[in-house]
């Protein structure tokens, strides 16, 4: 079975993940979904690795004071985010082993909520 294409939206980052993925798995539609946000936060990781290239690590905030440059927190924090939806993939590794599945908490209890409307 052919790997699906990959969405004309993303960017080359997130072309390579969709087909790394895509090739080696056989996914199903809400995987699909998930991979789908993956990959456009790949992209977007891209896109603030290249803003941040040769920028301050530290700027001024309203009050005078250094502070983080916010394009390193948005990055630090697209960076959580795509560990997260990699991992709710739950793609096997090279010797077929799954990653440990951990009962749902908090914003994670999706699928919990989905099967109480059912």
């Amino acid at each position: 079975m052919a790997s699906p294409r990959a969405p004309k939206e993303l960017k080359e980052a997130g072309r390579k993940v969709w087909k790394a993925l895509t090739d080696a798995n056989d996914l199903e539609e809400w995987e699909k979904v998930t991979l789908l946000e993956a990959c456009r936060v790949a992209d977007r990781l891209e896109l603030l690795s290249n803003e941040l290239e040769g920028a301050d690590l530290t700027v001024k905030n309203s009050k005078g004071d250094l502070t983080a440059n916010p394009l390193l927190v948005e990055a630090r924090q697209q960076g959580i985010v795509y560990a997260r939806l990699i991992a709710a993939l739950r793609i096997p590794d090279e010797t077929g082993k799954v990653p440990q599945s951990r009962p749902a908490r908090g914003a994670y209890g999706v699928r919990a909520s989905l099967s109480a409307v059912n």
